[in-house]
């Protein structure tokens, strides 16, 4: 197989299936990446900020969500969609389009870490802060939205990043469901000449050029959040409020 790597023959059939194979699997693996993210930041706000909210029943959804999620693998959980959500609509006719599945799949796995993730940032910030803002008349849901979510930035920033790459990674699961994604696209020329080499190299390649600059640019972000002053709290301190 190492020898293989070096055949220049090999290289050249790759090259020539770089547009039929490679380009529409690493188009579709960044449709579902970024799709599979704003899914689970989505579910990651609402799931974290019901596990730190006082209304018990909305704690309890919170947890069940995480800890199921958090303990059963991706694998298995993207199987079950493909496998039993398509039976909801067998006796309408409507099919569930794969690159829908996948947005699942990787939207509500990683929904679960982020909402650890927010309910960690939350929890860090002082309860002083949600009184002051009880007191000028603010409702929960205006005092996660305009006080605490914007003062977790610093906080959560980090392993948000972390959870980015790693959806992005993961995305590779797909393949398992004929998902057309990079990974099933690799797996479908390298198996077909038995170029493994070539194929799975270049596949490696094509993901660290996704994942490395996401990385570049989350450290970034991090950095200049961490500059940025904390949003409200300076105005409730001089008004007396904490």
């Amino acid at each position: 197989m190492i020898k293989g790597l070096f055949d220049g023959k090999r290289w050249a059939a790759l090259w020539k299936a770089v547009p039929d194979y490679y380009v529409p699997g690493f188009i579709m693996t960044l449709k579902i990446s970024a799709a599979g993210l704003l899914t689970a930041l989505i579910l990651g706000v609402i799931f974290g900020t019901f596990s730190t909210m006082k209304f018990k029943p909305a704690k309890i959804l919170s947890r069940i969500y995480v800890e199921f999620i958090q303990n059963t693998p991706l694998a298995l959980q993207v199987l079950f969609y493909y496998s039993v959500l398509p039976l909801l609509f067998s006796n309408s006719g409507f099919r569930i389009p794969k690159f829908v599945l996948g947005v699942i799949g990787v939207g509500v796995y990683h929904g679960a870490y982020i909402s650890e993730v927010i309910r960690t940032g939350i929890e860090a910030i002082p309860r002083g802060q949600s009184e002051a803002a009880a007191s000028q008349g603010f409702s929960y849901l205006e005092t996660m939205y305009y006080i605490i979510l914007p003062q977790t930035i610093r906080i959560i920033m980090p392993p948000l990043a972390n959870q980015a790459l790693n959806l992005v990674k993961n995305t590779s699961i797909l393949a398992m469901v004929a998902g057309m994604d990079l990974m099933y696209f690799t797996d479908s020329w390298g198996s077909e000449r038995n170029f493994f080499a070539q194929a799975y190299f270049t596949s490696a390649l094509l993901y660290f050029i996704i994942c490395f600059p996401l990385a570049r640019l989350a450290r970034y972000l991090e950095i200049r959040s961490m500059r940025m002053p904390a949003p409200k709290k300076i105005l409730f301190e001089e008004e007396g409020t904490c």
